[in-house]
């Protein structure tokens, strides 16, 4: 299935940036930056089937002063009615970015629901050079059907 190119995430100093908005979020741990920007898919979905589609793009920066790598994720997702699943898994569709300082890992992905509102939250597991580990945050963001905002 081939996904819609999602707009690119505007950086942080944007006055007019996406951030505080419904479906994006953005998180700071140990110096790893997550932002996240999702959207409705009318053209995935199929409202009288109870098949809301919905995607998001996430970009992973290192704003720290160490390398990190991304070695596993935990997503934890609520539709509308409440009901909770936690998706865990290695890497991030493939791929275990290991970020120098300054450097950003970006990616694309999608959520079905049955309703057509929920959210999203969770967290990436990080590894230093030294061994150690750390949870970077995944601020909780929504997943809406646009016509449910008015």
């Amino acid at each position: 299935m081939l996904l819609p190119r999602l707009p690119r995430i505007r950086p942080m100093t944007d006055p007019f940036g996406i951030h505080g908005l419904p479906g994006t979020s953005v998180a700071d741990t140990e110096g790893v930056r997550v932002e996240v920007e999702a959207s409705y898919v009318p053209t995935h979905s199929a409202p009288h089937d109870l098949h809301f589609f919905f995607a998001y793009r996430v970009r992973i920066s290192n704003v720290g002063q160490e390398p990190v790598q991304l070695i596993s994720r935990h997503w934890v997702i609520t539709d509308g009615q409440g009901h909770v699943e936690h998706v865990k898994g290695p890497g991030v569709v493939g791929a275990q970015p290991r970020l120098l300082p300054g450097e950003s890992h970006e990616y694309s992905s999608f959520c079905p629901l049955p309703t057509p509102c929920g959210s999203m939250k969770g967290s990436y597991r990080m590894l230093r050079d030294d061994g150690t580990q750390f949870d970077a945050e995944v601020a909780t963001f929504s997943l809406l059907v646009p016509q449910l905002l008015n």
